[in-house]
C-alpha cells in the first residue's frame, strides 16, 4: 500500500512491511556513484508520484558513498522497529519519531552535532518531538500542516465571517448548514480521529507540558473538548463522506462549507476552485486560548548499531543539511508540503502567496507537534474520550479526569525508567 506524507498526520496511519529497493520499481539498481563502503538508506512508500525517482537521484548524487536506497511498503513502522533490535537493519532511516523507546534504547544515534549549525533555523514545533535531554535524535525532512478550508462564496451568502474562536465556529458551521449543504467536515469519524490535541491547544493547554507533566489537568479542557459535542448535536458536521477528511473532495463538490484538512490537498482546492476559498487554524478558545495548527514531519535518523554510523551521519548532514536543492526539490515537486527549514520555507516561491503563504505563517507561529513523551496508549484513551464526549454527549470533565489520570499513569511509567 502507498502511503503519502499526509499518513504521518493521520490518526492510526499505519506504515510497513517486507519490501524490496526501489530497483523493484524499474532497472536502477538503487544505488548511489559514490566510492568508499555503502550504506543503505530506507524509506517508507510514498504515495507521491515521483518521489521514489526522486529519492534515488539524490543517491546517486552523494559521492562519498554508495548509497542503496530501499522503498519499504506495507508496515513499515513495525518493519523498523524490528530491524532495529537486529544487525541487519538499515544505516539511515526515515522514522515518523524516533520513539522514546528507539532513543532510549540506543537505537538511534545522537545527531546534534549534524544540525548544531542550523538547529535554530528547522521549524522548532517540528523538531521538539525529536529532542530529548537536549539532544536531536532525527533531522526532519518536511513538515506536514492541517488547516481549516473554507468557502468564502458560502461564507459571503451567509453572512458569516471566517471564524476566529471556536464559538464562532460552531455558529458559523450551524448557520452555513442547509438541506444541501453541511456547515463543517471534520472526518467521518466527526473528528476524533484527526483533531487529537489540537482542542487542547486551542484553549492554551497541552497534551505533556515541556517539563514533562500532564498539560490538560485543567477547567477549560472539558469546556473546549465539549463545545466540540455541540457541532454534533445541531447536526452541523458533515458524515458519511465519499471520502475522509485528508481528501478535499467533499469541500471542492459543495458538500461541506468547511472541511478540515492537510495543506497537501490545497493544489486540488486551488485547480478546482481559483480565488473561492481561504485557510484558518484551529481556532481559538477562551480567555487563554491561541490558534491552533497541528504539524509534524518524518525524520531522518541513523542506525545506532550501524558499524557506518559515522559515514551514515554524514550522508545525512549532506542530504538533510547542505543540500538545500534538494529539500526544497523533496517538499514541494511531490506533493505539496513545508520544508522543515524556516529559511527555506521563506524562499519557496509556491510557498509566498495566498493561502499558501498564510499556511507557512500559521505553521510557523502557531505549530504544535505530538510531544515525544504522550505515548500511544495514552493518546488511545485520551482519543476514546473525545470520540465519547463529541458523538455520545459523554460527560467532559469525567472523560478528561480519566484521560488526565492515563496520561499521568504513563508519564510516570517512562520516566521511571528513564536513563
Amino acid at each position: 500500500m502507498a502511503i503519502s506524507r499526509r499518513g504521518l498526520l493521520g490518526a492510526g496511519a499505519g506504515l510497513a512491511a517486507a519490501g524490496g529497493p526501489v530497483a523493484a520499481c524499474g532497472s536502477n539498481t538503487g544505488r548511489g556513484s559514490g566510492s568508499g563502503p555503502g550504506l543503505s538508506q530506507w524509506y517508507h512508500q510514498y504515495g507521491e508520484p515521483g518521489a521514489a525517482q526522486a529519492v534515488l537521484r539524490y543517491a546517486r548524487a552523494y559521492r562519498r558513498a554508495r548509497v542503496r536506497v530501499q522503498w519499504r511498503p506495507g508496515n513499515y513502522d513495525q518493519q523498523t522497529a524490528a530491524a532495529l533490535l537486529t544487525d541487519s537493519g538499515p544505516d539511515v532511516f526515515e522514522v515518523a519519531g524516533p520513539t522514546l523507546d528507539q532513543i532510549r534504547g540506543g537505537q538511534v544515534a545522537d545527531l546534534t552535532d549534524v544540525v548544531r549549525d542550523v538547529r535554530a533555523d528547522f521549524n522548532q514545533a517540528v523538531l521538539a518531538p525529536m529532542v530529548y535531554r537536549d539532544r536531536v535524535w532525527g533531522v526532519p525532512q518536511t513538515v506536514d500542516t492541517q488547516l481549516l478550508y473554507y468557502r468564502r462564496s458560502l461564507l459571503e451568502k451567509a453572512g458569516v465571517a471566517p471564524p476566529r474562536t471556536l464559538d464562532e465556529l460552531v455558529d458559523a458551521a450551524g448557520r452555513l448548514t442547509t438541506k444541501d449543504v453541511k456547515g463543517l467536515f471534520l472526518g467521518n469519524d466527526a473528528g476524533a480521529g484527526v483533531l487529537l490535541a489540537t482542542p487542547l491547544h486551542a484553549a492554551g493547554l497541552e497534551a505533556v507540558t515541556a517539563d514533562g507533566r500532564v498539560g490538560f489537568d485543567d477547567p477549560a479542557a472539558a469546556r473546549v473538548l465539549g463545545k466540540l459535542h455541540r457541532l454534533y448535536a445541531r447536526r452541523s458536521l458533515l458524515l458519511g463522506a465519499p471520502s475522509d477528511w485528508s481528501d478535499p473532495s467533499a469541500f471542492v463538490q459543495g458538500l461541506t462549507a468547511m472541511q478540515w484538512s492537510g495543506l497537501w490537498a490545497l493544489p486540488a482546492v486551488r485547480q478546482a476552485l481559483g480565488d473561492d476559498f481561504g485557510v484558518l487554524p484551529f481556532p481559538a478558545d477562551g480567555p487563554a486560548g491561541r490558534p491552533a495548527v497541528p504539524v509534524g514531519a518524518y525524520a531522518s535518523a541513523v542506525n545506532a548499531r550501524s558499524r557506518r554510523r559515522a559515514r551514515a551521519a554524514a550522508f545525512v548532514r549532506w542530504l538533510w543539511v547542505e543540500r538545500t536543492d534538494l529539500q526544497l526539490d523533496f517538499a514541494l515537486s511531490y506533493g505539496f508540503h513545508i520544508p522543515a527549514r524556516l529559511s527555506l520555507a521563506r524562499k519557496a516561491g509556491a510557498l509566498r502567496v495566498g493561502p499558501a503563504a498564510e499556511a507557512v505563517r500559521l505553521a510557523t507561529g502557531h505549530g504544535h507537534a505530538l510531544p515525544l513523551l504522550w505515548t500511544t496508549a495514552a493518546r488511545t484513551r485520551y482519543q476514546d474520550a473525545l470520540n465519547r464526549i463529541i458523538r455520545d454527549g459523554a460527560d467532559p470533565e469525567r472523560e478528561v479526569r480519566a484521560a488526565v489520570r492515563a496520561t499521568r499513569d504513563e508519564l510516570r511509567r517512562v520516566t521511571a525508567g528513564k536513563s
